[in-house]
């Protein structure tokens, strides 16, 4: 299975970073995972909101995998708990479809990428840093997976 992660914004935390380097060397045995980092139009400050998100969108799409199934990360998305999520993964994976994550910058995600994808995630009504929902997104993909294949983690 592949899975796709687009995410906007380099991780300037080097602990996270660390934490999310474990998980993606734990996710070579139950997928094929590709990680793409998109530089921020807003790096500078000097370019308005909305023209930031737009640019942003624009960016994100050209690197989308035609194929996939998109997932934007999104604080009005739906939320799963782990073994539901563990059942959305394993839908894909019994199908051959890639997934494909998208995690916005600080700005967030456009209006139109939200609506044109095929699935809204949330992990909850609060609001978590870009560099947080990064490090959650792999814990979950991989506890999801854990999940699928019996392996101790998930109790």
């Amino acid at each position: 299975m592949k899975i796709q992660i687009i995410q906007i914004g380099k991780n300037k935390d080097r602990y996270i970073e660390a934490e999310c380097k474990e998980f993606v060397k734990r996710l070579q045995q139950f997928c094929n995972l590709e990680i793409v980092t998109l530089k921020s139009a807003s790096c500078g400050g000097k370019m308005p909101r909305e023209k930031v998100v737009a640019e942003d969108t624009r960016k994100v799409l050209s690197v989308v995998s035609k194929d996939c199934h998109l997932v934007v990360l999104d604080e009005k998305g739906s939320e799963m708990d782990s073994v539901k999520f563990s059942g959305f993964l394993g839908g894909f994976k019994d199908r051959g479809e890639t997934l494909c994550f998208v995690i916005g910058g600080a700005f967030g995600l456009s209006d139109s990428l939200k609506s044109g994808a095929g699935t809204r995630l949330s992990f909850s009504k609060m609001t978590f840093t870009h560099q947080m929902v990064r490090l959650i997104l792999l814990e979950q993909i991989y506890r999801g997976f854990c999940i699928l294949n019996g392996k101790e983690y998930h109790y």
